[in-house]
């Protein structure tokens, strides 16, 4: 195995060790490391939780003295300023390691190459790009905040056969099954916010949490023009206990407002001379609040502006082996829609599993 090929191996095994830090270290992004000396793993770590050490301190504590000339192979560029935690690349020099293998420089402002460029300075052989590729898929949504301040966007809904999410009288429960349910759970623990529009808690009246929690409390997101949300609706009930926002236009009235506001609610009015520019206003005060990951639940308009303006990233569907027809029954994706089939988002990545009775299909949206 020539040191190309021991740099991909180690590298696969730093991807691998790095999403562990999946739904717990958000905003920042999920790194892994290992410490190498030829083929033997001499210590390894990830980034376990944001505000915690990085991936590089925790592999360097394993090594101990025996970094000392070793090879560390990481999946990001080692950060080179104070934030949270000491700059990595301080202690990287101070262990004495030789050379570093980087599969992707860190865009983040106050990183930008600058984790390299120290390293050399200091005499660390440095080589960057190694599994590039897979480590861009693994961080796409930490990229995606930091080059266009907006989060990651995940469309998830459960579906008939017959491509329905609820019957023509609004009868949705259940099209999916426990098992996909859990599955579904699982994705809302690992997010920063659910969004889901102002008919679908009116039909459904969700919680919309984790059952179990997972790693995170997600902030639970209702697009709701005329901030009409009912006082009495599981969301408002539990606002003091989980976090809700309303997303209301300018023309919500004041007293409806003030009422969701009373009830524990924070409201957000979006600005905008139309539903797409208010949209648009809504995922940038998210990016704002450095929200990573958002689940969008339902319904069907909320998911089809969503696609119009193309903000949908990836996709998780759940479909039932049942038929329930009507020309009225709702779809899961609305909005104008699509003139030409040519014009489809096609999905990349695709996963399609069996959950019991039901077809789990998952991937990513391929970028226009």
């Amino acid at each position: 195995m020539d040191p190309s090929d021991l740099d991909i191996w180690h590298m696969r095994r730093a991807l691998e060790l790095a999403v562990q830090g999946q739904g717990h270290v958000e905003p920042n992004p999920m790194v892994g490391c290992v410490i190498v000396e030829g083929a033997e793993v001499i210590g390894q770590g990830w980034h376990r939780r944001f505000g915690q050490p990085h991936a590089e301190i925790e592999a360097l504590q394993l090594a101990g003295d025996r970094a000392a000339g070793a090879t560390m192979i990481v999946t990001l560029e080692p950060c080179c300023h104070q934030g949270k935690t000491p700059p990595c690349t301080r202690a990287i020099i101070d262990a004495g390691i030789s050379r570093v293998v980087v599969a992707q420089r860190d865009p983040f402002p106050e990183v930008g190459g600058r984790g390299v460029a120290q390293l050399e300075a200091a005499g660390i052989e440095v080589a960057v790009g190694v599994l590039e590729a897979e480590a861009r898929k693994l961080n796409a949504p930490y990229l995606k905040l930091l080059e266009t301040g907006r989060p990651w966007i995940i469309a998830k809904w459960a579906m008939t056969l017959d491509g329905k999410t609820a019957t023509a009288t609004g009868s949705s429960r259940w099209i999916s099954n426990p098992e996909s349910r859990r599955i579904v759970h699982a994705l809302r623990g690992r997010v920063d916010a659910i969004m889901v529009g102002r008919r679908t808690v009116k039909q459904d009246d969700p919680l919309l949490t984790a059952r179990p929690p997972g790693p995170r409390t997600a902030l639970r997101v209702v697009a709701d023009t005329h901030a009409s949300l009912d006082s009495e609706s599981q969301l408002v009930r539990t606002a003091q206990d989980v976090p809700v926002l309303v997303a209301a236009g300018p023309e919500a009235p004041k007293v409806d407002r003030d009422r969701l506001a009373a009830s524990g609610c924070e409201v957000f009015v979006c600005e905008g001379a139309s539903p797409a520019d208010r949209l648009g206003t809504l995922l940038d005060e998210l990016g704002r609040r450095r929200m990573t990951n958002v689940l969008v639940e339902g319904g069907g308009r909320l998911a089809g502006s969503l696609l119009d303006e193309r903000q949908i990233d990836e996709v998780h569907v759940f479909v039932a082996p049942k038929l329930v027809g009507g020309a009225e029954a709702p779809t899961p994706v609305a909005g104008h829609g699509l003139g030409q089939m040519s014009q489809a988002l096609l999905l990349d990545e695709v996963q399609v599993e069996q959950v019991g009775s039901d077809v789990y299909l998952h991937g990513r949206v391929v970028p226009a």
